[in-house]
């Protein structure tokens, strides 16, 4: 049989697919632009730094390749081909035709493997994440919360299901 983490991963992408998410996929070995600086993350950012992340050959020095840190690449690679599929825009117009509502939304999940240089008793070096992209001229947190209510109804088998929100600010 399958594993319960794949069995999991599987169950959580029926859900999402069943709210009319699609599923982005994307290589575990990724470029230090993909995983880093498409979100703005600084340069000087903890992440970076090689007690926090796994680099592997290949690459350049200016461009390391690295074991992805989060799923995070596999949405900037979704939004970029989305971007090129709907419009014939320039890498420098792609952000802001997203928000322009001159293409289809984009709702998409990204589960997978993710890695870390975390081995201690409460970290795995490799674990699994899934995140979420869902970009629309009409989006809003009400969306958001109901999807993840939705969601976690769906998931744990129960109406019953009372979530708290509570936002935070990463500046990157």
């Amino acid at each position: 049989g399958l594993h319960p983490v794949s069995l999991t991963m599987e169950r959580i992408e029926a859900i999402f697919g069943s709210m009319g998410f699609d599923v982005a996929q994307g290589p575990e070995i990724e470029s230090d632009w993909f995983n880093f600086t498409a979100l703005n993350t600084p340069e000087d950012h903890p992440a970076r730094s090689m007690h926090d992340t796994f680099y592997v050959e290949g690459g350049t020095a200016t461009a390391p390749n690295l074991l992805r840190t989060h799923t995070s690449p596999m949405q900037i690679r979704h939004a970029v081909q989305h971007v090129k599929k709907y419009s014939k825009l320039s890498n420098k117009d792609m952000g802001q035709s997203l928000f322009s509502g001159s293409m289809p939304e984009i709702r998409v999940i990204a589960p997978g493997r993710t890695y870390r240089v975390d081995s201690d008793a409460t970290h795995s070096p490799m674990f699994h994440q899934c995140e979420g992209l869902w970009i629309g001229e009409n989006v809003s947190f009400k969306d958001l919360k109901f999807v993840f209510t939705d969601f976690c109804r769906a998931f744990f088998e129960s109406d019953d299901l009372v979530l708290r929100f509570r936002p935070s600010f990463f500046p990157f």
